[in-house]
């Protein structure tokens, strides 16, 4: 690995210690994550030379959060993401409804088989920071592959 290789702005953007309010990523993991969450919380509509890019997540907050809701935001994250990061096989997208028990327990949220050092833990939330207004909870499992290597990761978003 080169030092100093970059590929790409991270994203969501976040401020530093550093006062560099755009980090960049250093591995092509960081870089698929970055876009899929890009993908993902861009509003379609809101690019002008790429109006169906995004998805229509915002749409849905203060929709019924029931089956018929839950099919619509899974089927509008494979749309977006098989036509904009071909590279990348969505293996599994889990919604359950918020409940106010609701907590997120960082040992259940990892891959059994892969190390505790490549894994990294944020959540996404949307709607704000308290956990009081999401309505939904969206787990995204996916994997990248290469010629010859596979990586596996997921994100979970708060809507």
């Amino acid at each position: 690995m080169a030092l100093n290789k970059t590929y790409g702005i991270n994203f969501p953007f976040k401020s530093s210690q550093e006062g560099s309010y755009l980090s960049l990523t250093k591995t092509v993991n960081e870089e698929v994550r970055a876009d899929l969450l890009h993908l993902i919380l861009t509003r379609k509509g809101s690019r002008y030379y790429l109006p169906d890019f995004g998805t229509r997540i915002y749409e849905f907050i203060f929709e019924p959060m029931d089956g018929s809701t839950f099919e619509s935001i899974k089927d509008d994250i494979k749309q977006s993401v098989s036509k904009y990061i071909p590279n990348l096989d969505v293996e599994n997208i889990s919604i359950e409804p918020y409940t106010d028990s609701d907590t997120t327990d960082i040992n259940k949220l990892t891959f059994e088989d892969e190390p505790a050092e490549y894994q990294m833990f944020d959540i996404y939330r949307s709607a704000g920071q308290g956990v009081d207004e999401y309505t939904a909870k969206i787990r995204i499992d996916y994997s990248v592959s290469d010629s010859t290597f596979s990586t596996r990761d997921f994100i979970i978003i708060n809507i």
